[in-house]
């Protein structure tokens, strides 16, 4: 074989063995992916969450979500002036979320700063709220959401000691199943200022991401820093609607996950862009 030849039959050898690597490279990760998600996810597909408990979530933000068919995910807790009704939801309220068909979750009795917290204390504030949905038959809490979006590795070890499917953080930026741990769904905080912001952010539920928006009190009266006004709120809940978005609470993504795989194979990133 003359040497050109030699050369070119190596070379050819080199690159159709890089070639079987890598097309079984991708193989392995496609399927790895596909064995967490059970359910092709759609396009449009936006989770919404409410915090805090404030009492506008129930007289205001409830039918506005029933005007349009939507689910979404109510994150309650007891902030010192829970007991006035003025600023925050009576746990009958919080009931009557529960019987309309939303999600009732968890986001601790207290509201405090999970990484500071002992287990024991972390575990107290779980049970406060899931001893109360309990009482009310509204069943244990699923999920869960970091106040403050303050969390560490120890938190997401007790979650799953307490089998919870998911639990929402911050970040700014969209979900993907495939690559995020189940115990730290980003999310972008929703406001009456950041109207833009949240509209780009609902275009990137898309190409198997999903969309979690964090909402607090629409209004907030408590926390005025955090609110969105009721227009606001109907101005994008119009624009999910007009635009054929699916809007579901957060558990409601277990229909696509397979929780228990991704939970084993996916590695949590604390920090991630």
């Amino acid at each position: 074989m003359p040497y050109f030849d030699k050369r070119v039959y190596q070379y050819t050898r080199i690159i159709a063995t890089l070639a079987v690597y890598i097309i079984g490279t991708i193989l392995a990760i496609d399927s790895q992916a596909q064995k967490i998600v059970k359910k092709a996810i759609p396009d449009k597909l936006v989770v919404l969450t409410f915090d805090d408990a404030p009492a506008s979530q129930y007289s205001i933000a409830a039918p506005l979500l029933k005007k349009y068919g939507f689910n979404a995910t109510f994150f309650v807790c007891e902030f010192p002036n829970f007991k006035d009704s003025t600023k925050y939801m009576t746990w009958y309220q919080i009931q009557q979320l529960g019987l309309m068909g939303f999600e009732v979750a968890n986001h601790t009795k207290t509201h405090p700063g999970v990484s500071h917290l002992s287990k024991d204390q972390f575990l107290k504030e779980l049970k406060y709220i899931d001893d109360q949905c309990d009482s009310l038959k509204i069943g244990k809490t699923q999920t869960f959401a970091y106040p403050g979006y303050d969390l560490d590795a120890k938190t997401l070890v007790i979650l799953q000691e307490q089998n919870f499917l998911f639990a929402r953080a911050g970040g700014d930026r969209a979900y993907d199943p495939k690559t995020d741990h189940p115990y730290l769904i980003p999310s972008w905080a929703m406001n009456s200022e950041n109207i833009e912001s949240i509209h780009t952010a609902i275009l990137q539920a898309k190409d198997g991401k999903i969309v979690v928006l964090t909402i607090h009190g629409v209004p907030d009266i408590e926390h005025p820093w955090v609110t969105t006004t009721p227009e606001v709120l109907d101005e994008h809940l119009k624009f999910l609607y007009d635009n054929h978005y699916k809007v579901v609470s957060l558990k409601d993504l277990a229909q696509y996950m397979n929780i228990e795989n991704a939970l084993s194979q996916i590695k949590p990133v604390f920090v991630k862009k």
